[in-house]
């Protein structure tokens, strides 16, 4: 034992100053030993007799007694003595302790130490506590993190900009947004200048939450404040506004980031072609695409996954396959989210066989599937109708560590709700939360819409209620915060932020953990479903007071809400409300979409107002990106002179140079030309439609066949016919009943009655079943049907002819 061990032992029960006196004398003696530090670290490090040996005790010195002590609690001990002085605070100091926390279950005891040393008011410094929180974090001890992030200023200290950072990456990552903000800004009110990496944790949890506009904000206050955006940040905000689908925009800023001289990464090739294919804008990933590759940027399994899922999105099943194949033959191995795109995209193109097998290929590559892997398969099983293998695929997910959550249920209950199995359904979803799967809004959804569907309109409104008044968030908050409380966002917003200024930032996270898990809250879809479950039910006026409601409780009718009610309202011929309300959602700033402006134009067709629905179209289509005012303006004017022709021809073209063509709105103004008696025009739709290579649907050619007969254009009424024959179209009894009638009675044209019944016959058509009686009766009275004019009609039962 040393010298100055000895002296330090013996004196550690008298007074402090001999033994320091005892330090000091022999200092030129000092050999360290944790016996010296046990009794330094017990002692204030503002002890001004302490200071001779300072000298002596080096960083290195300080890293070997943290990394190896006689025993935790001495590490730990010395560590925070340690750090109150600057030149021993080192990052490898601080990563051993914080590695010992988490891997030797030491938070607790050092948490101790900290109470200990607090009691004693011995001096406690920023970088003691800020360990803690890195500790707490890496643990996923969220909680635990806060209050000690909120113990620095009991203390005395304000956190840095490191600390604030740690705690503001937890916040996003736990979803507390509001929150993380509110911290931002008590930032600022401190001066404590954020840098790069706040603000990359930022405008990530922004982006990540749809709040792209606001991201983009910061941004520009980033670059505002003097602070140069790097890789990362730049990446991330190119990820946000792809997912918001502004490609264009991201890619333009993917440009300023390599001319300020940030070469991207895979990650950020990766999501600029992620934004492409989630846009339907496959060919142009692949242009791209071409032009990385020229950069020195190699496919990975990620772009391998993105690639595939953006051609199964745009239904290029085959392609997607193809490049499956390319990828394992480029000996790229496929990981479970690949296989789950690939599963789900099989599924849709309705291959659940394949599927299935490739499920069994994932599993013999020892590439384990997961609860999402499984949930694509079961709903392709559902799809089907194929409930059993559904429910035996839910049973094998536990064989492999995992379970089924209330995804796999709503899907199964989706499944048994659109089989007319709704009782099933229901049993299945009282279910769940034995079973430790609490339902989801989207389990509620899927059982209200079911509900609905089956004409059980009151049990779906009782479950509406149930799910809202069960565990009702605005119930919490009324409970734990007050009654006087006005329960809206900007109410909460404040609350937050005041909570934060006066440092209670735990209690601020637990209102919002606690309000976010306090129950299963109706969302827009929600009443959208019962919405549409009352307007299909013809009860316009209670779909109308959910909508109220709705507005009432602080949420925003979407361009569903809107089109369902137009919908309804269409049904019990209110067409005046139905057009106020198109306004109203146009002036709310909710854009409407396609299928709300056709219901319009299918409802103005009805009533033979076809300007006005070719007016409707023109209108969507102005809203559309790509698409001229100028060239939409002059297709206007030829409608209005009379020039259906051009003005078809010229949208048609536009259409196709676009990549946009959509067949509906064409077919709506064929209808309501027809309706309105102007057939010649309908029928010159229908050429251009035809000579474009457009296939005309069936329920079209339909409705033009019977105004042709009626205006008495027989030859184009069998053209058409023969038309739908080729394109392998079965009609309608009455339609062809009608055809043939009017071709037989028109006297010229009876060759014309007999040479489309044997192409009907050679076609398919069962001629026995589908012609009428009366048609019977009237082939007999004109048609002769010897001298084999209509050898296939020879079979024909005929009742009641001479």
């Amino acid at each position: 034992m040393n010298i100055i061990t000895s002296l330090l032992l013996r004196r550690i029960s008298q007074p402090k100053p001999t033994w320091i006196h005892a330090i000091h004398t022999s200092s030129h003696e000092l050999i360290v030993s944790n016996e010296v530090f046990t009794i330094i670290g017990s002692v204030s490090p503002m002890e001004p007799a302490l200071e001779p040996i300072l000298p002596f005790i080096t960083s290195e010195i300080v890293t070997s007694i943290i990394q190896d002590p006689p025993n935790p609690q001495l590490g730990f001990r010395f560590f925070i003595w340690a750090s109150n002085y600057r030149r021993f605070r080192t990052s490898l100091c601080s990563n051993i302790i914080i590695d010992r926390l988490v891997k030797e279950n030491g938070l607790e005891l050092y948490w101790q130490v900290v109470e200990e040393i607090k009691r004693s008011n011995l001096s406690l410094s920023s970088e003691a506590l800020a360990v803690l929180v890195h500790g707490y974090t890496k643990k996923g001890m969220t909680e635990k993190a806060l209050e000690a992030f909120g113990m620095m200023r009991s203390f005395g200290f304000e956190p840095d900009i490191n600390i604030y950072n740690v705690i503001l990456h937890v916040m996003v990552r736990k979803n507390v947004l509001l929150l993380a903000l509110a911290v931002y800004n008590r930032m600022l009110k401190l001066n404590c200048s954020p840098n790069i990496a706040t603000f990359s944790i930022l405008i990530d949890g922004l982006c990540k939450n749809g709040k792209t506009h606001d991201a983009l904000t910061m941004f520009d206050e980033m670059t505002q404040m003097g602070v140069a955006p790097n890789k990362f940040t730049y990446t991330i905000v190119v990820s946000g506004l792809c997912l918001a689908d502004r490609t264009d925009y991201a890619y333009r800023l993917f440009n300023t980031m390599k001319d300020n001289g940030c070469n991207p990464d895979s990650v950020t090739y990766n999501a600029l072609l992620n934004g492409l294919c989630k846009s339907g804008k496959i060919d142009e990933a692949f242009a791209l695409l071409r032009s990385f590759q020229k950069d020195g940027y190699v496919l990975g399994a990620r772009a391998y996954t993105i690639l595939i899922n953006g051609m199964f999105k745009a239904k290029r099943y085959k392609e997607a396959e193809a490049w499956y194949r390319k990828m394992i033959k480029d000996k790229i191995k496929p990981d479970c989210v690949l296989y789950t795109v690939m599963i789900k995209g099989l599924v849709e193109a309705s291959k659940v066989a394949d599927a299935s097998g490739l499920l069994n290929e994932m599993m013999d590559r020892g590439v384990v599937p997961d609860t999402y892997c499984y949930n694509a398969l079961i709903k392709g099983f559902c799809d089907m109708g194929l409930l059993d293998e559904a429910q035996s695929l839910q049973l094998e997910i536990s064989k492999h560590e995992c379970f089924p959550n209330f995804c796999t249920y709503s899907i199964i209950i989706c499944g048994m709700c659109r089989n007319g199995l709704v009782g099933e359904a229901q049993q299945i979803f009282n279910e769940m939360e034995r079973l430790g799967c609490y339902p989801s809004v989207v389990t509620f959804n899927a059982l209200i819409d079911g509900l609905c569907k089956a004409g059980e309109l009151e049990k779906a409104h009782l479950l509406f209620y149930k799910m809202e008044i069960g565990r009702n968030p605005s119930l919490f908050l009324r409970l734990s915060q007050g009654s006087h409380r006005v329960l809206d966002s900007k109410t909460l917003q404040s609350m937050v932020e005041q909570l934060c200024d006066s440092g209670l930032i735990l209690k601020a996270y637990k209102i919002l953990v606690q309000l976010a898990d306090s129950g299963v809250v109706p969302d827009i879809i929600t009443y959208n479903v019962l919405i549409s479950g009352f307007c299909r039910a013809g009860n316009v006026n209670g779909a109308f007071k959910l909508f109220k409601e709705l507005q009432l409780k602080g949420l925003s009718p979407d361009s569903i809400t809107y089109g369902t009610l137009i919908n309804g309202l269409h049904i019990v011929g209110r067409e005046e409300d139905a057009f106020s309300l198109f306004e109203q959602m146009l002036k709310n700033g909710c854009p409407p979409t396609d299928s709300v402006y056709k219901s319009l134009m299918t409802w103005s067709c009805r009533r033979g107002k076809v300007s006005l629905a070719f007016s409707l179209w023109l209108r969507y289509l102005r809203t559309m990106r790509g698409r001229e005012d100028e060239a939409l303006k002059g297709v206007e004017e030829h409608f209005q002179k009379g020039e259906v022709e051009m003005a078809v021809s010229k949208l048609i073209e536009m259409d196709f140079k676009l990549k946009d063509f959509q067949l509906a709105p064409y077919a709506i103004w064929l209808h309501g030309l027809c309706r309105a008696g102007r057939v010649e025009e309908a029928s010159r739709i229908f050429s251009i439609l035809e000579e474009s290579k457009v296939t005309v649907t069936a329920p079209s050619c339909v409705k033009l066949i019977g105004s042709l007969c009626q205006d008495g254009n027989l030859e184009l009424a069998f053209n058409i016919f023969l038309y739908t024959i080729d394109k392998g179209y079965i009609l309608t009894r009455r339609i062809c009943n009608r055809l043939v009638k009017s071709l037989l009675r028109s006297g010229c044209k009876m060759d014309h009655a007999f040479a489309l019944l044997n192409k009907m016959h050679s076609s398919g058509y069962n001629l026995d079943t589908c012609l009428y009686q009366t048609t019977k009766l009237v082939l007999s009275r004109y048609g002769n049907l010897r001298e084999g004019k209509s050898s296939h009609l020879d079979g024909l039962k005929m009742h009641g002819h001479g």
